[in-house]
């Protein structure tokens, strides 16, 4: 006759977490779902700096890409010096570090992306030449793309110094920026949005406004914590996501992009893929059973990486 041990909860949950504004507030975001479930729980946030945090000049293709800001993260949890850690789901990497696992997937906020701008009329009322500031050479494609005229430049930084730059540097380079809709909504500037963009034209990166929370992959208890505030919907759509990431090579320089949306049972995606150069560029849509969807994702993504390889 086998026994089942059981696994006692820990009483105090330290998480790791970056320490700009919009960082904090997703990881006290992520307490209160911790405490609402288990009211008895201890939660000490810890401020991890992470090398994006530190080089905000560098473009991120450069330094790293999207490890830059969770490096040193995941190493706190890897040596012990936290339980756990909080990060925007767009900024894993497509598989994790040996050793640590993604426990939850919570708190998907609206995925799209935004204009910020100094014109008025949004994106169709930027004028011949305006220079746009992002540091994503996803948002950098699907620009030129959407509005050939204008010029994509260089944008780093936290929310805050990137609206600065834009919107109240009246002698700066930028005459607007895309960023992130769930950041501003977050920190409470929607009132900064010029425009809301469609997924169908800026289809965002995976992970795009979801929170993702890892952890040691030995640690039973912190996993079955975090499971337990995991949400089904939004963890359907970002592994489908993560899926498509994976299969076109998560460490490429490639522009992509892939969002998935749950209707029902039904889960409807869209993608896009270009090469480095952004001279041949493919999107797609297709959809399936939520079941099916991380299927999907890798289905769609060697599709896109055909045609583009095609028109090599």
């Amino acid at each position: 006759m086998t026994s089942t041990v059981e696994v006692a909860p820990p009483t105090t949950l330290r998480i790791g977490t970056r320490g700009s504004r919009l960082a904090l507030f997703q990881t006290h975001r992520v307490i209160d779902l911790l405490r609402a479930r288990y009211p008895d729980l201890i939660c000490e946030p810890v401020v991890i700096s992470t090398q994006g945090d530190r080089d905000k000049e560098t473009p991120l293709s450069v330094i790293g890409g999207q490890a830059v800001f969770t490096k040193d993260l995941q190493q706190a949890i890897l040596d012990g010096e936290v339980d756990c850690g909080v990060h925007s789901a767009k900024d894993l990497t497509s598989t994790l570090p040996d050793g640590l696992t993604l426990a939850a997937i919570v708190d998907r906020d609206d995925p799209r992306d935004v204009l910020v701008s100094r014109h008025p009329g949004g994106l169709a009322g930027l004028p011949e030449g305006a220079k746009v500031g992002t540091s994503s050479r996803r948002r950098m494609a699907q620009l030129m793309l959407a509005k050939p005229g204008v010029t994509p430049i260089e944008l780093r930084g936290n929310i805050d110094t990137r609206l600065a730059k834009t919107l109240d540097d009246h002698d700066g380079p930028y005459d607007a920026a895309i960023l992130a809709a769930a950041g501003l909504h977050r920190l409470g500037w929607e009132d900064r949005i010029s425009e809301y963009l469609s997924v169908e034209v800026f289809t965002p990166a995976p992970g795009q406004a979801a929170l993702g929370i890892d952890c040691r992959t030995t640690d039973r208890a912190t996993r079955a914590l975090l499971a337990g505030i995991s949400d089904p919907t939004t963890t359907a759509e970002v592994e489908a996501e993560r899926a498509f990431l994976r299969t076109v090579g998560g460490g490429c320089r490639s522009p992509l992009a892939a969002h998935a949306r749950v209707e029902g049972e039904i889960l409807r995606m869209w993608c896009m893929y270009a090469d480095e150069s952004m001279k041949r560029i493919a999107t797609a849509e297709d959809e399936a059973d939520v079941e099916d969807g991380v299927a999907l994702g890798e289905r769609l993504a060697r599709g896109l990486q055909d045609r583009v390889e095609a028109e090599a």
